[in-house]
């Protein structure tokens, strides 16, 4: 089974060995960063493998490789002597690994680490992003049976996550480490174990001077949240595409539930810049079920095998499941939002009420369709004002661009004000947009229901300022729960059990702010 490895990157030896401790249950291995300490820290670094109690990784990585370390290579390669000196007779009280880089090539320093029983991590870090041969850098790499090779590439794209999976089916027999650093390759460090890595690095990111590597994830929720240590070739994958994703709440959801129902499957974030290259790897991945997000609820329609009355209708599809013909795809927005609009503005339809939608992406045709059915009417206004005249055209809205005409149509339908686009949203780039705010140029009464689809920040800068004039609001968490709900139905073939909807409702500490900020 794959391994969880907590890097200490603390300036101390004694801060260090804290935070070990109070993160010791979640790790299997440590590596202590000797590049990280100050100069005088460095002195000690051999008693460090007897204080820690654990297995150590010593590593001193170069400014080069993304490290810390600055001196020269004789100086480095002392220090890495000195942490191999004097080696125990007891094996507990020497470190257990030692990272040599495939470029350094000092036969005394491994002779030393292999008498004493310090396994050698023979490692490569490609910080550009040129995966070029992996499986025959491998075999380069490697001076020794005993070695543990380690390939870390800065993956650029998600055809990068594919090659990288795909070299480590060709080195199935060998013991390697293949990481994919950065935004595209968070998933392949939860699924150590599915590409056969030995193990998979991890930060304690909640203590304050800890940053971690590109694209490490906390240790705590490694352990926890994904239950990494239980993820086997047999377990089932779910997860959202979409980019970005560090404001979605559905990893927390599903793995939650799948831990209380005792389901051996885990939910991933699959952030994606190419739904083509993403589906190809989904398929030799054995992907299950998927949630679709922003920005390719439409791009996924050429996917689907199948697609529900819904889906056809809308034309966006956020729900993936697998079917005997390919992918099944349906649209848990639609319900998931309407049955929030009518409990927020206690109504049982939309008669008599006019709405304003803000954005013209895949949630909001969901939207569009919703309003409709219900018998409301509308108006959408988009930046770009085509693609709302696109939706609205389908159920005889009307329809215009942010700027002083779309407000001047936008007071006739301000009874329900629904904001559906990524502005305003964590993580996701709204440069263009001054103040985070889509509808700057509107003044709020006090008298309209105000809906942000977004839920992180679970304020955002729109609501903000309708809830300053007065206005009922509410942000998108109630939804999003409420379609998510719909989706583990689709994935798991069963309605979700009444005790986790209770579960859900009560709201864990996490996210329970969330729901008001």
């Amino acid at each position: 089974m794959a391994k969880i490895c907590l890097c200490l990157t603390g300036k101390t030896i004694k801060r260090n060995l804290e935070i070990l401790d109070k993160y010791r249950k979640f790790a299997d291995i440590a590596e202590l960063r000797v590049d990280c300490l100050e100069p005088d820290e460095q002195l000690y670094i051999r008693r460090f493998p007897e204080l820690a109690g654990m297995p150590i990784i010593l590593t001193i990585r170069r400014d080069m490789d993304g490290g810390h370390f600055t001196g020269g290579e004789g100086t480095r390669v002392k220090l890495l002597a000195r942490g191999l000196a004097f080696a125990n007779a007891d094996s507990r009280f020497n470190f257990a690994y030692v990272d040599i880089e495939d470029d350094l090539d000092v036969a005394s320093l491994e002779e030393a680490a292999r008498t004493f029983g310090t396994r050698i991590i023979r490692s490569c870090h490609n910080l550009q992003g040129d995966i070029g041969n992996i499986p025959a850098k491998v075999l380069s790499m490697r001076h020794g049976g005993d070695e543990i090779v380690k390939i870390a590439v800065s993956v650029k794209n998600t055809s990068d996550v594919l090659k990288l999976y795909r070299a480590s089916k060709k080195c199935k027999d060998k013991d390697k480490i293949f990481i994919g650093m950065d935004h595209y390759g968070v998933y392949s460090r939860i699924l150590a174990e599915k590409f056969g890595s030995f193990l998979t690095y991890s930060s304690a990111l909640s203590e304050v001077e800890v940053s971690g590597a590109p694209g490490q994830l906390d240790v705590r929720d490694l352990a926890e949240l994904y239950r990494f240590r239980k993820i086997t070739k047999k377990t089932k994958i779910y997860g959202v595409v979409g980019d970005p994703l560090k404001s979605s709440v559905s990893p927390w959801l599903f793995n939650n539930i799948f831990n209380m129902e005792n389901i051996d499957a885990v939910y991933l974030p699959f952030p994606v810049n190419s739904v083509d290259h993403f589906f190809d790897l989904a398929k030799e991945l054995g992907v299950q079920g998927l949630s679709i997000t922003v920005p390719y609820k439409e791009a996924v329609l050429i996917r689907l095998a199948k697609r529900t009355a819904a889906v056809r209708r809308i034309g966006a599809c956020n729900t993936m499941y697998r079917c005997n013909d390919g992918w099944y795809g349906d649209n848990t927005d639609c319900t998931g939002f309407s049955d929030s609009l009518l409990n927020f503005i206690d109504r049982k339809n939309l008669r008599f009420q006019k709405i304003t939608i803000i954005g013209a992406g895949g949630v909001a045709r969901a939207v569009a369709a919703e309003v409709y059915r219900l018998h409301g009417k509308a108006v959408i206004l988009n930046r770009t004002a085509y693609k709302a005249k696109n939706i609205a055209s389908q159920y005889k809205f009307r329809w215009g661009g942010l700027d002083n005409r779309g407000i001047e149509i936008m007071y006739k339908y301000n009874d329900i004000i629904i904001q559906t686009s990524s502005v305003g949203m964590e993580g996701y780039d709204n440069a263009n947009v001054d103040n985070n705010d889509p509808l700057e140029l509107y003044s709020f009464t006090g008298k309209e229901a105000v809906m942000d689809l977004i839920y992180t920040p679970p304020i955002t800068p729109f609501l903000k300022r309708a809830a300053d004039a007065g206005c009922k609001i509410i942000n998108g968490y109630d939804m999003v729960i409420r379609q998510a709900c719909l989706q583990y139905e689709r994935f798991m073939g069963n309605e979700i059990p009444m005790q986790l909807l209770s579960w859900i409702n009560t709201g864990d500490k996490t996210w329970n702010n969330i729901r008001t900020g």
